[in-house]
């Protein structure tokens, strides 16, 4: 499985408002093509760019953006954060 669990804190949530993009903290071992194939299949929307950045504790999180403006915030809502 390549998605964990979604990155909720108050800055993420800061930046799907504002520039429409998610992070979920992923397996260590997947790479950017698994993690944009993992979110597309998941949740139906275009993934235009994936970032990854290893945490101080170890994990790996990605910060997936969108072509659409509004499927951060639709995806967040579906998860039942937002």
């Amino acid at each position: 499985m390549v998605l964990k669990f979604p990155y909720a804190t108050e800055k993420a949530t800061m930046t799907v408002e504002d520039k429409s993009k998610l992070q979920f903290i992923v397996d260590n071992r997947s790479n950017k093509t698994e993690i944009r194939h993992a979110i597309e299949k998941t949740f139906g929307k275009e993934v235009t760019a994936v970032n990854t950045v290893m945490t101080t504790k170890g994990q790996k999180k990605a910060t997936i953006s969108f072509s659409d403006n509004k499927a951060a915030e639709e995806i967040m809502s579906r998860l039942g954060i937002m």
